[in-house]
């Protein structure tokens, strides 16, 4: 690696969090210290990244956004804080942050009856200081109402029968009458809505977001069943409101996400859908900072299968290879291969687990463990 060792002096850090354990600057912050250690003249830059899910927000605040707190409607129904970020008319909004999983009490879950409504609220908020393009991303989320919720706070009206609003959550759905998508903010028509997601799962069937997503939201076979029919019988009433668009959009990648209020965002706010990666990297200012790298050290906590379907790493491993600059990884745990590695682009990928093998001390003490294995990759790179 004698090559490589005397090229890489310009290093650009661009890695996720470590779940659990690490904020991705926090990540940022270890392995710098750790490369230090061993090269202190090297220049480093950088740049947190994520997916779309939760920690977008924080990785846009770590590039330069402001950061911004709305008091909304929480998943369960009770008033949270929610956060955005917002620079020069662009907000980052985290549906996560209104409507994710991590707002539930420990060992509480509401598969059918938890809502999306605040994420609408802080899309409202994002409107009411003067967003004119808002990144939306969508992952991590306690629900499965097709973001009918979201629509909802945003001037929708979703009635019953009886002409009365049905309740919060997809199992509500069912009971659904008549959509009317008239009444939702004016002020949408004439902003740009990015839909950024890791996933592109349709709305309904084997695949779609209650089969796949909904166990882990504490959904039983049953509530599982019963969602993909309420989801299904959404997607038809909106069809006699808005015409065929509404089913070709239960369909199309992306209306999965999050519960399906990728459904929603696609159906009634004009959204286009791309790779949550992809439009973080555009939105963070990773192409200025890659232009002078000479080694990117990307990561996440797990770098494994699921990593190769769109997650960070595989995103900024294959931005860096267009650009022929040599890319290793820093994960807590490893589960690829090097030939599954060298497929994504990553010349190498360091492990807590190799310096540390006690999984849970790694977890405890990721920070510490980190700056060890930046040393490693440093001794190996930079040295």
């Amino acid at each position: 690696m004698a090559d490589a060792a005397q090229a890489a002096r310009h290093v650009l850090i661009a890695a996720d969090k470590f779940k659990g354990s690490l904020t991705a600057v926090q990540v940022a912050q270890r392995v710098s210290a750790g490369l230090r250690r061993v090269a202190p003249d090297i220049e480093i830059v950088s740049v947190p990244v994520a997916d779309g899910g939760d920690g977008t927000v924080a990785a846009a605040v770590a590039a330069g956004f402001e950061r911004r707190e709305a008091r909304v409607t929480g998943p369960l129904g009770e008033p949270v804080t929610a956060a955005y970020a917002l620079r020069d008319g662009t907000a980052v909004v985290e549906m996560a942050e209104a409507s994710g999983l991590q707002l539930l009490p420990e060992g509480v879950f509401a598969p059918l009856t938890s809502t999306t409504y605040g994420s609408g609220e802080v899309i409202a908020a994002a409107l009411d200081a003067g967003a004119r393009s808002i990144v939306f991303g969508v992952g991590g989320s306690a629900t499965t109402d097709g973001g009918a919720g979201m629509l909802a706070a945003l001037g929708a009206r979703f009635l019953d029968a009886a002409g009365e609003p049905v309740g919060p959550g997809g199992g509500a759905l069912a009971t659904l009458a008549t959509a009317d998508l008239s009444g939702l903010d004016a002020r949408l028509a004439d902003v740009e809505l990015v839909l950024a997601s890791d996933v592109d799962n349709p709305l309904t069937g084997p695949k779609g977001a209650p089969a796949v997503y909904g166990p882990q939201k504490g959904a039983t076979p049953e509530d599982v069943a019963e969602l993909d029919a309420a989801l299904a019988h959404f997607a038809k009433v909106l069809g006699e409101s808005v015409g065929p668009k509404a089913q070709e959009y239960a369909e199309s990648p992306g209306a999965g996400a999050a519960g399906g209020i990728g459904y929603g965002a696609l159906v009634g706010l004009g959204a286009s859908f791309r790779p949550g990666i992809e439009v973080m990297l555009d939105v963070l200012g990773f192409a200025p900072a890659l232009e002078r790298a000479t080694l990117v050290i990307t990561g996440e906590g797990s770098l494994d299968e699921q990593t190769l379907h769109g997650k960070a790493p595989a995103g900024v491993a294959a931005a860096a290879r267009a650009a022929g600059i040599e890319v290793v990884a820093v994960c807590g745990r490893l589960a690829l291969s090097p030939a599954a590695l060298g497929q994504a682009g990553i010349r190498r990928a360091y492990a807590l687990t190799d310096v540390e093998p006690d999984v849970a001390r790694c977890i405890a003490e990721a920070g510490p463990i980190l700056e060890d294995v930046a040393e490693r990759v440093a001794a190996d790179f930079l040295s």
